[in-house]
């Protein structure tokens, strides 16, 4: 069976979560599963393996398992995008528009070298709407996006169209 088909039995359907109306992909099947997680990180890492990426920069919180994993099988370093008020010393920040409001996001200000090569991950890809932000959390600091990657897709949502213009991977796609 391909990583594709195992993922989408694995990844669990919730439906009304967080509001009604919504069927939240939940991951915490997957990471439950050692084999699939390995196979998972493997396969997120292996389009960028001889890409000179530097840095991780991932998105609070479930992107924070796979972007620091992910650092540690390429060798790259980690940066935490977080929520306001959660990063302990100076930040930027980055505020972008979502379905239904907005919101806001921030890095260390003294988290990229200007030129460092950068790949975003996150858990899903809806919108596009948080993986633009954080790429532009990176821009912001003169460092370069690369890629984004994901674990989950949802198409029905273009996502990428948003992120026009950037090498998105995605290992499942609803």
């Amino acid at each position: 069976m391909d990583l594709e088909a195992r993922l989408k039995r694995i990844i669990r359907d919730v439906p009304d979560f967080p509001k009604k109306g919504i069927v939240f992909k939940d991951i915490t099947p997957l990471l439950g599963d050692a084999a699939a997680f390995d196979a998972t990180i493997e396969a997120l890492a292996e389009p960028h393996a001889r890409s000179g990426l530097k840095l991780i920069a991932a998105v609070e919180s479930r992107g924070f398992i796979f972007g620091a994993a992910l650092a540690c099988r390429l060798k790259a370093g980690f940066i935490p995008i977080r929520k306001p008020g959660k990063l302990p010393s100076a930040t930027v920040r980055e505020s972008y528009s979502l379905e239904y409001g907005t919101d806001t996001l921030e890095m260390h200000a003294d988290a990229i070298a200007r030129g460092s090569r950068v790949l975003i991950v996150d858990d899903l890809l809806a919108t596009g709407g948080t993986a633009g932000a954080a790429a532009a959390l990176v821009r912001k600091q003169g460092g370069e996006v690369v890629a984004a990657s994901f674990v989950i897709e949802l198409e029905f949502l273009k996502g990428r169209e948003r992120l026009a213009g950037l090498p998105i991977f995605s290992l499942v796609k609803f």
